[in-house]
């Protein structure tokens, strides 16, 4: 399908050249895709996704990518205008299954604080998962993504400051991490480097960037935007960055994590704050581990 006066940030104004579709048409056409769409992102097993999500995934409807240019990087424009999906969007009567709206989002609230889990603080946190977007801290608690990867989940907001309580179980794990994810945009790739100050007296705690970089949006296909106006004074890079990532960067080029489909969202933060896999179980690793099991210990005569 083609575009509908698609601009190269989302909300922008039409490309020149392109003309956009007649109003109606337009409008029939995008709410097609938002069913379309909506169906996509909550599979499998009734994914819940953000409206920003949403968005994304009609703008995958609308510009599909064709097989032939999946192995080429590349990170085109949203194929939509973000105020046509907005309006089509408050237009529909019947809710679509699966969107996180205010209520369910603040339903979801922090996965970590006193008022939800007030004896959290009382044990090692091994692992905390901080997002830059609010909304997607949300989404993936309402997807149980902490209780599967046992990791607290917040947003940037609401580690600044870092809780001293939160601190306290991050040094009495050990070894401890906080994995963050953030857009592919100056103040995400910022973000890691601003927590691993935050938790500078911990000892032992590392703070690991789960992405986006601009190589991960190219790579998956991302539709990027383009900020507005004059580029602010640019924020000082992490190092690893390519050329042309610094490059995409410095032409006021973001990718936000929202346009990552939800169900290859999901699987890389569990994958990412879990680690790797345990072995397989088999009737050897079963002997060794009854070896070390506490007063069932393998007997030594």
């Amino acid at each position: 399908m083609t575009a509908l006066g698609s601009a190269a940030r989302p909300g922008g104004g039409r490309r020149a050249g392109r003309a956009p579709l007649a109003g109606g048409l337009a409008v029939q056409l995008v709410d097609r895709a938002i069913t379309v769409a909506a169906r996509r992102a909550g599979e499998p097993g009734g994914i819940r996704f953000t409206e920003r999500q949403l968005y994304y995934a009609t703008c995958r409807v609308l510009r599909p990518v064709p097989p032939g240019l999946r192995r080429i990087p590349r990170s085109p424009g949203p194929a939509l205008r973000l105020p046509l999906f907005t309006r089509v969007l408050a237009a529909r009567t019947a809710p679509v299954p699966g969107l996180l709206d205010a209520a369910a989002l603040e339903a979801a609230g922090p996965a970590a604080g006193p008022a939800r889990e007030p004896d959290l603080y009382d044990y090692g946190l091994p692992r905390l998962l901080v997002c830059q977007d609010l909304s997607i801290a949300r989404m993936l608690v309402a997807n149980h993504v902490h209780l599967e990867a046992a990791c607290p989940v917040l947003s940037a907001a609401e580690c600044r400051p870092l809780d001293p309580r939160l601190l306290t179980g991050l040094a009495r794990a050990g070894g401890a991490t906080v994995h963050v994810l953030h857009d592919a945009s100056p103040a995400g790739l910022a973000l890691p480097g601003e927590l691993r100050a935050a938790v500078a007296e911990v000892p032992g705690v590392r703070v690991v960037s789960l992405g986006l970089a601009p190589r991960h949006a190219t790579a998956l296909h991302l539709a990027s935007g383009r900020a507005r106006g004059p580029l602010p004074r640019p924020a000082p890079l992490p190092g690893g960055l390519r050329p042309q990532e610094v490059a995409w960067l410095a032409r006021g080029r973001f990718a936000q994590v929202a346009a990552v489909p939800p169900d290859r969202l999901l699987r890389a933060v569990l994958r990412l704050t879990r680690g790797p896999r345990p072995p397989r179980p088999s009737v050897l690793t079963e002997l060794r581990g009854l070896r070390a099991a506490g007063f069932m210990t393998w007997p030594t005569t």
